[in-house]
C-alpha cells in the first residue's frame, strides 16, 4: 500500500466487516464507502475505478486486491483501538477529529456548522440547553453535537495514538 501523505484526507472502501472502523474514518474526515451487502468483485472493481485504499478483514479479499493491484490493508486488531491505530500507523492518518472536515458517520455526507435555533425542534430540550455547537449531515438531514459521549470519543482517539507510535 503506497503511504499517503500526512494530513491528507484519504478515500477508503471497507467491507461489512468493518462498520464501525468506517464511522471512526468518517469523523476522521476521510470518504469512505462501506460495503456490507455488495459482492467481492464489485468492490475491487469500484475501489480500482475510484482510486479508494480497500480496507478488510477477509483473507481472500485482500489476496485478490493485491493479485488485482488494488491497494489494500488487511485490518485485523480485536477492538476499535487496535484497528484505528493499525490503520494510523500504516495510512499515516491523524487520529485528530476536526467537525469543519469530519462526515457523516452514518452516511458519508460532508457535516456543516448550524445554527441551534434551526435544529431546536429536532433535538431534546435538555440539549438545546448544555450544548451550543451543532453540525448537520447535507445528505442524511442527521443533526450531531459533542455530547456526553465525547469523552468517550476522545479516549477511545487518544488509546489508539499511543498504540500507533508503537
Amino acid at each position: 500500500m503506497q503511504t499517503p501523505k500526512l494530513g491528507e484526507n484519504l478515500r477508503f472502501i471497507t467491507d461489512g466487516m468493518l462498520g464501525k472502523l468506517t464511522r471512526w474514518l468518517r469523523m476522521l474526515g476521510h470518504d469512505v464507502v462501506y460495503t456490507r451487502d455488495m459482492e467481492d468483485l464489485k468492490i475491487l472493481e469500484l475501489a480500482k475505478g475510484e482510486q479508494r485504499y480497500l480496507l478488510t478483514r477477509d483473507s481472500e479479499l485482500c489476496r485478490r486486491a493485491k493479485n488485482g493491484k488494488v491497494d489494500v490493508l488487511f485490518v485485523d486488531g480485536k477492538s476499535d483501538v487496535e484497528r484505528l491505530a493499525l490503520v494510523s500507523r500504516r495510512c499515516g492518518l491523524d487520529l485528530e477529529i476536526d467537525p469543519n472536515v469530519s462526515r457523516c458517520p452514518v452516511c458519508n455526507g460532508e457535516i456543516s456548522p448550524v445554527e441551534k435555533r434551526s435544529v431546536q425542534e429536532e433535538i431534546l430540550p435538555s440539549t438545546a440547553t448544555s450544548y451550543e455547537r451543532f453540525w448537520r449531515c447535507a445528505q442524511c438531514r442527521k443533526v450531531f453535537w459533542q455530547g456526553t459521549h465525547w469523552k468517550k470519543i476522545i479516549q477511545t482517539l487518544s488509546e489508539a495514538k499511543k498504540r500507533s507510535s508503537l
